[in-house]
């Protein structure tokens, strides 16, 4: 296995892979993400483009297997640090967690745990934050596509110190595998002093 830490513009290089991979990852419940590489380039200019961004990205032999993201939340679109000033909170305060993606048959080996500590590090390392921070996309119990086996991580991300804020809501739009066209979707974050 090869773990490149990319920074800034050293992203850039790498964008069509980290898209794919979270194309195909996001496919799955409770995504559902149709995706489009253009989409994916578009979401992580803002990553390039930053000098505190950070993402980890696997390798196992040429190919990319899992990819975590991460930079100040003032830094993502607004989208994700608006509903923070809504709510009164400063979102200077907080250092936004993209995503953690990993293909699955490479989940199971405590990458989900190295993804969290690698991120959470570059967080301390930049200083200045005082909570780490990130969104999940909520779904209703009886969603038609949900799996049978279907296990949220819901518990994974309490025992790593995170509480779950529905009070701090945000809404994107993309194509689910069943529409035929965008719709929104809620996402609602989850916070932890630093």
């Amino acid at each position: 296995m090869q773990i490149l830490h990319l920074r800034g513009h050293e992203i850039e290089k790498y964008w069509q892979e980290i898209g794919a991979l979270r194309i195909e990852v996001f496919r799955e419940y409770p995504y559902l993400y149709e995706g489009s590489l253009e989409y994916e380039r578009d979401y992580l200019k803002a990553y390039w483009q930053s000098e505190n961004s950070l993402i980890v990205l696997l390798y196992d032999g040429d190919r990319a297997v899992g990819a975590t993201t991460c930079m100040p939340l003032m830094e993502e679109h607004a989208e994700f640090w608006s509903p923070f000033r809504e709510a009164s909170l400063e979102p200077h305060e907080f250092f936004y967690l993209g995503e953690s993606v990993l293909l699955p048959e490479y989940r199971g080996r405590g990458f989900g745990n190295f993804f969290f500590d690698e991120r959470e590090a570059h967080a301390r390392r930049l200083g200045g934050f005082g909570y780490t921070c990130f969104c999940a996309v909520e779904r209703p119990p009886d969603h038609p596509l949900k799996p049978t086996d279907y296990r949220p991580l819901h518990g994974f991300w309490q025992r790593r110190g995170y509480q779950h804020r529905p009070d701090l809501r945000c809404q994107f739009s993309w194509q689910d595998l069943n529409e035929s066209e965008a719709s929104s979707k809620p996402l609602s974050f989850w916070l932890r002093p630093s």
